[in-house]
């Protein structure tokens, strides 16, 4: 049986919103940064370090998605793949010695570690559109969806 009850969408909306944290928050501050200085400043390392609230984020949704019976798959994968990513990202770091500075950021390491990091917000935004879905099916009030 579906759950579409309060609590589902709660965790819908929080987890979604953590789910975007770690995208939209380089991009706000840059803007703000932007406005204020004229100067472009870009942290393209931030949405890593804000790992910790995606994180969230994406358990929250999937316990949501597992509650509706609906999108957990995708969310699970989207999930998954931004854990496997990130933790790739950090090995190939230390691996090619950019993580402790004995290796300059250029050349086939650096675009190694760039390819894991591009992939890792890759599946950040896929886990932010997946919760953006799941929000819409857990809203809609065909099909008896809102019957709660």
């Amino acid at each position: 049986m579906e759950k579409k009850d309060i609590l589902t969408k709660i965790l819908a909306i929080v987890g979604t919103a953590l789910a975007w944290f770690p995208i939209l928050a380089p991009v706000l501050l840059s803007t703000v940064f932007f406005i204020d200085t004229h100067i472009l400043r870009f942290d393209y390392l931030m949405p890593a370090e804000l790992f910790p609230a995606a994180l969230v984020g994406g358990g929250l949704l999937l316990w949501a998605a597992l509650r509706a019976h609906t999108r957990w798959k995708l969310i699970g994968g989207a999930l998954g793949l931004a854990a496997v990513s990130l933790a790739g990202t950090q090995m190939l770091a230390f691996a090619t010695g950019l993580a402790s500075g004995d290796t300059e950021p250029r050349g086939w390491p650096w675009v190694l570690v760039l390819s894991a990091l591009a992939i890792y917000s890759l599946a950040l935004a896929a886990l932010g559109i997946s919760g953006i879905v799941l929000l819409r099916e857990l809203f809609t009030r065909n099909g008896g969806a809102d019957s709660h």
